[in-house]
């Protein structure tokens, strides 16, 4: 899903993320294990962050969402999303096999 929408994830803990206007607007969706909170928004679709189920203390941050000059620099990393899960060891977060 995220490759065919070009979401960029940018990892941030809880405590750096703070959302400044908009709240009104999203939508959430979940679903399986209702541990991630997609955050939409409901007047133009665009999903912006979310609380991923892999950090979920966290937000993942679309970057292609954020407002120039909000980051200094920014690297990307080819990333696996469909098997994500096999990238952590047992016991990471929620997931175990």
């Amino acid at each position: 899903m995220c490759s065919k929408a070009g979401y960029l994830h940018l990892v941030v803990p809880a405590d750096r993320f703070k959302l400044l206007s908009g709240r009104e607007t999203l939508t959430t969706y979940s679903f399986n294990t209702h541990t991630a909170k997609h955050l939409f928004c409901s007047v133009c679709g665009v999903k912006s962050y979310y609380v991923p189920r892999s950090h979920p203390d966290g937000f993942s941050v679309n970057a292609r969402c954020l407002d120039p000059g909000t980051i200094e620099e920014m690297s990307i990393s080819q990333f696996d999303g469909r098997e994500w899960e096999k990238q952590y060891p047992k016991g990471r977060g929620e997931y175990t096999q």
